[in-house]
């Protein structure tokens, strides 16, 4: 059998790609920086003018899942449409990743945030499916911005 490709998720930032990494390290356990190429001191191309020092290629590590991010400039942003799934074991655990990744209040929804570089993020209880299987608990959900667990377990007290 063939050996299956590594695939790693890479992180397109305008400027702040190494403030970006310090940050996630310090949020997730097992996770470092692993290394940080910076580009060249200024060139006479104009795409790479004011770059020197920037995040070319970074590589950083998030509770064991390999990331690699560049700072690119402001040609692209993150959207919703890509977000990093965080399984939390409980209700405290869910509390202090949300806290910790959730600064954009409006972007809030069903476990939804987005941190303060753009980046959204899922912060769910491990045992969901469990905690969604009824219309009851369907709703509960479409109603929370950060997940309640024991809204939800009251929601499915019948099953």
């Amino acid at each position: 059998m063939a050996e299956l490709a590594r695939i790693q998720p890479s992180l397109w930032f305008d400027s702040d790609a190494r403030e970006a990494m310090e940050y996630y390290v310090s949020v997730f356990p097992n996770s470092h920086i692993g290394s940080i190429t910076e580009y060249p001191a200024d060139s006479d191309e104009k795409h790479l003018s004011g770059m020197a020092g920037k995040i070319l290629n970074g590589q950083f590590t998030l509770n064991g899942v390999d990331f690699v991010c560049i700072d690119g400039g402001p040609y692209f942003t993150f959207t919703e449409a890509i977000s990093f799934v965080v399984l939390a074991k409980d209700q405290a655990e869910l509390d202090d990743y949300w806290a910790k990744l959730s600064h954009v209040p409006e972007a809030e929804q069903c476990g939804w945030c987005k941190d303060r570089f753009g980046l959204s993020w899922q912060i769910i209880p491990e045992n969901m499916g469990d905690l969604t299987r009824t219309p009851e608990q369907l709703q509960v959900v479409l109603g929370q911005k950060k997940i309640v667990i024991a809204e939800l377990e009251a929601a499915g007290a019948g099953i």
